[in-house]
């Protein structure tokens, strides 16, 4: 039996960085905020004295255990689909502050190009640049649209940055300083400088000093001890939901969390949202959770799962072409680039923070001539200092005994002489890799789980080829002894790791195209709006949580302009015949 319960103002999906946006948002505009996420809570104390490579970069302590929800993955349409079962290959967050809490914090901003890559790259290559069966398409919103969501962003989350020297323009500068230089950082940067490119220390959510934002919350400045990526900070050092959003939003006393509330289903009545049915997953209860407005604000797979499990939506045919719910599915599926070994030079590697790491960025989107490449777009090289974990890393030259004294000596020499130059890449869409409900496998609920039809292409070797010879070439000017460059494999293996997956409820500027306006709200069903990378039509080089919370913040102006207003979609739909 199912309880009803009372309508509030506002219901989220989540409470990571999207549902921590609305809630903080809506409920300091006056509006009741119910927040559902499925995890428990967290704190910064639960990490105190929580220094666990083991715990925390092995047995993906924070994550999501795969035994009762996973996806199913295939590389193309012919093939049968499988469930990941590694936790190290498909490691997605729980608990409040989601992924949020255990992420890099990295936080680019997209480039112009990004908002309106199908129109800049035939303006200026023609349309026969763009491959066929290639499916990207324009954002239907422009960098300069969304340039004052970046910057709130930024000053809610406290980023310490550099400003990119190819960057656009910003209205205001970064909140606070970029973290220090390492010895390896300044290496690579001398290098990069006298091959004529433009570094830049990494900007993003680690603070390098003691910051507090326009909410009135209270952020630490970094110890560079190295347990932050895949682990939550103990010292609120790091850009969280769980010291930022969502502590402002309890304190309006307009925001209810509810804790291990796991959403089955939008319930709606014809194409109206009238809330959502999930499940107390300690006490296996079911409540329907009545709601002026829906807001799907968990993990990008999660997201569109619930569209394609509600019957929201046209699910897309890879065949035809046809649909939106599931189009245009894109992951940062790699980090290859090249390893460098040196005799000479040592670092210390042990330091380090997710985001420590200078780059540039002469390579991404269109900031280079396109004209003889055979690929669109481009990507990031960078070195990073995440603080090297012995478990993790242990990197020794080629042809070494991988047992013995031979593997020991060489461990031991390199440990701290072998730092990595990576590269970030663009994933662009293609017509064949879509999302979709798998028709074999089932969750613990009796549901089907999530297929994702997924493979390298053409685009993705000839980009890696190009890349990974740029960071062989700052390797080389960086003194390094041995160098060398990593193999892409022939096929997507399915170590979707990175927390990077993207699309599959799409923005844009028409319905056909599209499943979202740029508000982030439902074509079809306009007091449904759903915040999270699936509105990606593409990824860009970067990490997605800087445009994933910009376009959130947008999303919130729009949910207060409908609530105060009423009905009717925000932004008017028409028709693009270059999307098509």
């Amino acid at each position: 039996m199912v309880t009803k319960l009372p309508k509030v103002d506002v219901v989220t999906v989540g409470v990571g960085w999207a549902g921590g946006i609305v809630a903080a948002e809506l409920s300091k505009a006056g509006y009741q905020v119910v927040g559902l996420e499925r995890g428990g809570e967290k704190a910064t104390e639960d990490f105190l004295h929580a220094h666990d490579h083991l715990k925390y970069e092995q047995r993906q302590e924070v994550m999501q255990k795969l035994t009762n929800n996973t996806i199913t993955i295939r590389n193309n349409l012919q093939m049968t689909a499988l469930p990941v079962r590694s936790e190290m290959n498909y490691t997605i967050g729980t608990g409040v502050g989601g992924g949020g809490s255990h992420w890099a914090a990295q936080t680019h901003r997209y480039f112009p190009y990004d908002f309106e890559i199908r129109s800049k790259t035939i303006e200026r290559y023609g349309g026969e640049k763009i491959p066929k069966d290639m499916t990207i398409q324009d954002w239907g919103i422009t960098y300069d649209e969304l340039e004052p969501y970046y910057d709130k962003f930024e000053k809610m989350a406290g980023i310490s940055g550099e400003e990119d020297p190819l960057a656009a323009k910003r209205s205001n500068p970064y909140p606070n300083p970029p973290l220090k230089r390492t010895p390896a950082m300044k290496l690579f940067h001398d290098a990069a400088e006298k091959l004529g490119y433009h570094p830049y220390v990494i900007p993003g959510g680690n603070m390098s000093q003691t910051y507090t934002n326009p909410d009135g919350e209270t952020l630490n400045a970094c110890h560079y001890c190295s347990f932050c990526s895949g682990n939550g900070c103990e010292i609120g050092a790091k850009s969280d939901p769980v010291v930022t959003v969502v502590p402002t939003a309890l304190k309006t006393g307009n925001f209810e969390l509810r804790t291990y509330a796991y959403v089955k289903r939008v319930i709606y009545d014809g194409d109206k949202a009238t809330g959502v049915l999930y499940v107390d997953t300690q006490t296996g209860e079911e409540f329907e959770q009545p709601a002026e407005l829906v807001a799907l604000t968990s993990f990008t797979l999660n997201n569109v799962r619930l569209l394609l499990l509600s019957n929201i939506g046209v699910p897309y045919n890879p065949e035809t072409g046809e649909g939106v719910i599931g189009k245009n599915y894109t992951d940062h599926h790699n980090y290859l680039g090249a390893t460098g070994f040196f005799n000479e030079e040592k670092f210390n590697l042990y330091v380090g923070s997710g985001i420590l790491g200078e780059t540039f960025s002469d390579f991404v989107a269109d900031n280079f001539d396109h004209s003889d490449v055979d690929f669109i777009h481009g990507g990031q090289v960078e070195i990073r200092q995440l603080g090297l974990s012995p478990i993790v890393n242990n990197n020794v030259p080629s042809g070494t005994p991988m047992w013995g004294k031979e593997f020991k000596k060489q461990s031991l020499f390199y440990f701290n002489r072998t730092p990595l130059v990576m590269t970030q890449k663009a994933s662009l869409p293609w017509k064949q890799h879509y999302l979709d409900l798998d028709p074999t496998y089932n969750d613990d609920h009796g549901d089907p789980l999530l297929r994702v039809t997924l493979d390298y292409t053409d685009q993705d070797r000839n980009l890696n080829k190009f890349l990974t010879g740029k960071c062989a070439e700052v390797l080389k000017e960086m003194g390094a002894d041995i160098i060398e460059e990593h193999v892409m494999p022939d096929h997507f293996s399915g170590a979707a790791n990175s927390e990077h997956s993207g699309g599959g409820a799409i923005m844009g500027a028409d319905p056909e195209t599209s499943a979202l306006n740029n508000y982030l709200q439902m074509w079809d069903m306009n007091n449904l709006f759903v915040c999270g990378s699936n509105a990606f039509p593409h990824f860009g080089a970067a990490n997605p949580t800087l445009t994933m919370g910009a376009l959130t913040y947008r999303a919130t102006e729009g949910m207060i302009k409908y609530l105060q207003e009423g009905d009717g979609l925000l932004v008017k739909a028409k028709s693009t015949k270059q999307n098509s």
